[in-house]
């Protein structure tokens, strides 16, 4: 049985996590830590689990084998550093921190540690990001040009997200710190490595926070990927489109058609191919991992985890500036 500690419900996912953590029958949740000890101490005893407020104390037990961390991502370097420090495995929340040079302390006490680490990137392996990455590496599209990405909701728009989303100071910023996340690490998985950014970052509802934003990256292979995310969107389903010289992909919502060459020697329709079943989700991977002690996860290690805040600390530096940012 895996001992795991929960530090923070801050996140809108935290619930989720500790649920289907203990659903996989090889969890206990044994403690709760969270800046705010009433929101602590009142999930601590829904879930059956000790409250401490002290985090040094929480992570010096020897009852806790890891940790979930959902605090304020702002809070991720002090947390996760200290965790990997007491030698405890790591799952957390993306992004992983807001600048790189955080990750890199991250990342440095990790490997000092040698502690098992998993980021949640869920859209990493999923069937469309399977079928699309192997489309890719088989040359069946060519030479791949652009790559579109969007992911959208009305969390403002509708008033359901909560208030302490809008504050910077623990979000570490808006849309595209948030939601943003999942087509940057898509994009930085499917198209390598980043040559310069732009990013464009408003709020036309009024939050303290962007709440439309828009990044473009033009990768060293010459792919141009384009990230958008918000959270002022009626109905915007989650949306792929890999263009190629000699192919195109379109998946939303998990509906994937193409059409390349090949098949247009058939049918002048897309097809709609049979796509894999999706992988087990990072929460998952990172269980199994630490009971099994097989380390981090492939996919979801330090260097990924990296890459995206590379990509979105970047973005905003060039929103706030107007300009592109070489990286």
């Amino acid at each position: 049985m895996l001992r795991i500690a929960m530090l923070s419900k801050w996140h809108v996912h935290a619930e989720g996590y500790a649920r289907d953590a203990v659903n996989t029958g090889k969890v206990q949740i044994t403690a709760v830590w969270d800046e705010n000890p009433e929101r602590g101490k009142e999930w601590a005893d829904r879930l059956g689990a000790d409250f401490e407020s002290d985090l040094d104390k929480l992570l010096a037990r020897e009852d806790i084998d890891a940790v979930i961390c959902d605090t304020p991502t702002t809070l991720h370097e002090e947390v996760l550093i200290k965790a990997a420090n007491a030698g405890k495995h790591i799952f957390t929340e993306k992004a992983l921190a807001t600048t790189v040079e955080g990750c890199k302390k991250i990342a440095d006490a990790i490997e000092k540690n040698g502690v098992t680490f998993t980021i949640s990137y869920p859209q990493l392996f999923n069937s469309a990001m399977k079928l699309i990455k192997s489309y890719i590496d088989s040359g069946k599209l060519g030479k791949v040009t652009t790559v579109r990405i969007r992911n959208a909701h009305s969390g403002v728009s509708n008033g359901w997200l909560p208030e302490y989303w809008f504050d910077e100071a623990a979000a570490g910023g808006g849309a595209m710190m948030d939601l943003g996340c999942h087509p940057m690490y898509q994009l930085a998985a499917l198209c390598g490595k980043p040559k310069r950014i732009s990013g464009m970052f408003n709020a036309p509802l009024g939050s303290k926070v962007d709440e439309n934003a828009v990044s473009i990256i033009e990768f060293e292979n010459g792919i141009i990927g384009i990230s958008e995310t918000g959270f002022d969107s009626f109905y915007s389903p989650y949306r792929l489109e890999v263009y190629g010289t000699d192919g195109t992909i379109i998946g939303e919502s998990g509906k994937i058609q193409v059409k390349t060459r090949e098949t247009a020697e058939i049918s002048n329709e897309p097809i709609v191919p049979k796509c894999e079943e999706a992988d087990e989700s990072p929460l998952i991977k990172f269980i199994n991992a630490c009971i099994d002690g097989t380390g981090t996860p492939d996919g979801l290690g330090l260097d990924m985890a990296t890459a995206l805040t590379e990509l979105l600390e970047n973005a905003y530096i060039s929103d706030k500036t107007n300009t592109t940012v070489t990286l």
